[in-house]
């Protein structure tokens, strides 16, 4: 009895752990209506972190090109497009990445953490010592 206990106790543990981790889909929310914008995936690749642009939930938007980037990204569909870029797990930070903000074509440092308290992720870009945070909401 003593072993199914154990072992009960091991899967719930490794649950909640699973539960608490950056990586999955995340809705991100609008600074200043609230609304909902996109859904990210966030994924390990070779040790980073990485997000990627999976559903564009405004109807209008969901064909919409990249005309303010520059680059590799300059008109090319924001759905589908890789935004972080190449974070590393610091205690319970991500940072050492970037984002790339799709509306104004632009990249800036990037660091983001799992609020334990909310849930919800803290996503904080970087153009020097200032910095605009916004929280994002796990979805499914």
């Amino acid at each position: 009895m003593k072993k199914y206990i154990w072992l009960i106790t091991i899967c719930m543990l490794s649950i909640s752990v699973q539960s608490q981790d950056i990586l999955g889909q995340w809705k991100t929310v609008d600074d200043e209506t609230g609304a909902h914008k996109c859904i990210i995936d966030i994924y390990e690749q070779n040790g980073k972190v990485y997000g990627k642009v999976i559903e564009i939930l405004e109807p209008f938007d969901k064909n919409t090109l990249c005309q303010d980037c520059e680059g590799d990204k300059k008109d090319k569909p924001i759905l589908g497009m890789v935004i972080i870029n190449g974070l590393e797990k610091h205690g319970e930070h991500y940072k050492n990445g970037t984002i790339f903000d799709a509306e104004n074509g632009k990249e800036y440092k990037c660091r983001i953490m799992l609020d334990q308290e909310t849930g919800k992720l803290q996503v904080r870009g970087y153009i020097a010592f200032l910095y605009l945070t916004q929280y994002w909401i796990r979805h499914k």
